[in-house]
């Protein structure tokens, strides 16, 4: 599970129109499909093309500027919205001479000054960064940017286990020879401090737990329940669902065997957390994108509208996530047609 990249040079491999539209048409990029404005590109050419989940500096995409600023930069955040009927996902612009003779999919978040967008943070009493030397962070990829490895795995037969995936906020609790350590998704949290990330930790049990099995594991889940993401499920107090669980002796993350016989040893020493929901365990239900999508579209635990599901190798070592496009249209959208 690697950092995301959010700006990547890739190949548009189709134009399609859009019924009643006399302006816009819609190119297809890997497993993307984004508006554009008509006769703008054509089949086999190259674009930059911006992720959801974007901020897109003003100076980058002038059009998209409606007076917002996250983190001190002025600019906008892209959504997935619908235009004309059409989903539109992302942002294609057309490759700027210094730029043409790049590598396909080379992050060039940097060099746009882009990064992830993140709404309003839980307090955080932050001691340091991120493990990232020991732990993997938690970002999951998009079934749309690995096409390849998922018809490859498809056609393979390969066994995978598919949960619901939770809108939560990712916290990752670890022991590490002797000491347990508490994160966000961005940052390790002092432990005297009083924030929901450790005292839900420790109210779950979860920190006891570990402490008594002395492996030296990072849970990671979903941090879930009141002013948590709007708390879509309705909970009536913090928890925990566990989604994964990382071995940081052997430096991999746990079979799925392995993982839930972690699971029933944190239960058994006081952990009141849940694994997230299971929805299957076999092969692949679709080879192609949108018959991942369809899979997606479904109910949560509470909810109507689930965010998405997320599919996990048996043994640990592949997994990617579908994100629900009835759950994205429900976001607040940013982006308006080029």
């Amino acid at each position: 599970m690697s950092d995301r990249k959010l700006v990547t040079l890739r190949e548009i491999s189709a134009i399609k129109p859009i019924e009643k539209a006399d302006a816009i048409e819609v190119a297809v990029i890997d497993g993307w499909e984004v508006v554009v404005k008509k006769g703008q590109f054509k089949p086999g050419d190259n674009c930059i093309y911006f992720e959801i989940d974007s901020w897109v500096p003003e100076h980058v995409a002038p059009f998209l500027y409606k007076g917002r600023e996250f983190n001190g930069v002025k600019g906008e955040c892209l959504r997935t919205v619908k235009m004309r009927g059409q989903i539109s996902q992302g942002l294609a612009l057309p490759v700027p001479d210094e730029l043409l003779y790049l590598e396909p999919y080379m992050d060039l978040s940097d060099y746009f000054g882009v990064v992830k967008y993140e709404g309003p943070s839980l307090r955080e009493g932050v001691k340091c960064a991120f493990p990232r030397d020991i732990i993997p962070k938690t970002d999951q990829e998009r079934a749309q940017n690995i096409l390849y490895d998922i018809k490859n795995a498809f056609d393979q037969r390969h066994h995978f286990e598919s949960t619901i995936k939770l809108d939560g906020s990712s916290i990752t609790v670890y022991y590490k020879d002797g000491e347990v350590n508490v994160c966000s998704r961005n940052n390790t949290l002092n432990m005297t401090d009083d924030n929901l990330f450790v005292n839900t930790a420790r109210s779950t049990g979860l920190i006891d737990a570990l402490e008594k099995m002395r492996m030296n594991i990072a849970v990671q889940g979903e941090l879930m329940g009141p002013k948590v993401q709007g708390n879509r499920e309705k909970l009536d107090h913090h928890t925990i669902f566990v989604f994964d669980i990382y071995d940081i002796d052997e430096k991999q993350y746990c079979t799925r065997l392995i993982r839930m016989t972690y699971m029933d040893m944190l239960k058994v020493n006081g952990f009141k957390g849940e694994h997230v929901p299971i929805i299957d365990v076999g092969h692949l239900p679709a080879r192609y994108i949108n018959g991942l999508l369809k899979y997606a579209d479904g109910k949560s635990l509470n909810h109507p509208v689930r965010e998405g599901v997320v599919f996990k190798s048996i043994d640990g070592q592949f997994s990617f996530k579908v994100i629900n496009n009835k759950f994205l249209l429900s976001e607040k959208s940013s982006i308006t047609p080029p």
